[in-house]
């Protein structure tokens, strides 16, 4: 097992990362479970994966699991769930010394974050990964939202979970798509600032997302340093450093918000095609090489997934993508700030990008 701490002022935990730490969970979660009732969020399909390993390992540890079993998707992500989740936390009497339990995704972990943030002015909760976007990116650094009619995560707030739990087995049950969804946010380490790492996915990604332990492992493990060294050195992005994970998010979610949060586009394979439009709009604007943004994109595409936006047949144009820009959280007096690269490991922010501009390039993209 792999200890990452992340050592956020005062507020200090670990991710761990390894094979059956959910079958060992109460031992994982010693001092923090201190009641028999233990609440857990999660949605249908990691239930039915995962309910009775956690059902198990509560009981066999004189604890009574407490179910909210939300619908999968996207979907879930929004105010009415929200709501209701936190009714349900209040009617469970849940302490603000107690934890609750996010066993699922990003939307899960978002969601019982966010509902954690707000219970009694901030509980407890710990994260449970089990897709492996959220064990290398969602579940640790605290951001949680929702989504809403504007866009994508634009209601939240900063909340770090007590503990993040890794469970590598998690993956083997993850249908194929999902798994390399996740791997986007692997790669997206390498592209901000280690081509070494960028390098070790070209040669080691496909053996990774096949079932190599080893390699998840340490694909796991390195990208969830990765991103605690960055949030505990600019937890609320204030000083622009943690701006550069959100590396393909501005491209990535002005095209699901197209595909209005739905399954046609899930949030990493946005990701990997707003990356892939990073490095192309750099290329365009001379600040990399043509030859490396199309590395990235060949990149995408050697592992099976989408690497351009004219596979989607999306019915819009580029202004309409642009369009759903305008609510991006980093906008700042007007001017959306872009993340954009020197070359493979090189990420900046770039604040002189005109939107008109980028409205040109993605319809370029969209007639490829």
């Amino acid at each position: 097992m792999a200890v990452i701490p992340v050592d956020i002022a005062g507020r200090p935990y670990e991710v761990r990362v390894g094979a059956g730490l959910l079958a060992e969970l109460v031992d994982n979660c010693r001092g923090k479970l201190r009641k028999r009732r233990v609440p857990i969020v999660t949605d249908a399909n990691v239930h039915a994966a995962w309910g009775a390993v956690i059902d198990g390992a509560l009981t066999d540890n004189g604890h009574e699991p407490h179910w909210r079993i939300l619908p999968a998707g996207e979907a879930t992500k929004s105010w009415d769930q929200l709501s209701a989740t936190v009714d349900w936390l209040l009617e469970g009497e849940v302490e603000r010394g107690d934890h609750i339990l996010a066993l699922g995704g990003g939307v899960i972990g978002d969601l019982t974050g966010f509902a954690a943030s707000i219970l009694k002015r901030g509980c407890h909760f710990i994260q449970l990964p089990t897709s492996l976007l959220a064990q290398v990116d969602s579940s640790v650094g605290g951001k949680t939202a929702i989504n809403t009619p504007a866009g994508k995560n634009l209601v939240g707030a900063f909340h770090q979970p007590s503990l993040v739990l890794a469970d590598l087995a998690v993956l083997d049950t993850l249908p194929e798509r999902e798994l390399r969804a996740g791997y986007a946010e692997v790669v997206k380490y390498g592209l901000i600032s280690d081509p070494d790492f960028f390098a070790w996915c070209d040669g080691n990604g496909a053996a990774m997302l096949a079932g190599d332990a080893a390699l998840r492992e340490y694909a796991v493990a390195y990208s969830v340093a990765a991103k605690a060294k960055i949030v505990q050195e600019d937890e609320f992005e204030t000083k622009g450093l943690r701006a550069l994970l959100n590396l393909g998010h501005t491209f990535g979610h002005a095209l699901e918000a197209e595909t209005h949060f739905s399954d046609l586009l899930l949030h990493g394979e946005a990701v990997a095609l707003g990356m892939v439009l990073a490095a192309r709009y750099s290329a365009r604007r001379g600040l990399m090489p043509r030859a490396s943004a199309d590395h990235v994109a060949r990149h995408f595409a050697e592992v099976g997934m989408k690497s351009e936006i004219a596979q989607l047949r999306l019915d819009c144009d580029g202004r309409d993508l642009v369009a759903h820009m305008l609510h991006d959280k980093k906008m700042d007096a007007g001017t959306l700030p872009f993340l954009l690269m020197k070359g493979i490991g090189e990420t900046f922010l770039a604040k002189d990008v005109a939107l008109d501009d980028v409205a040109v390039f993605l319809e370029e993209e969209l007639r490829r």
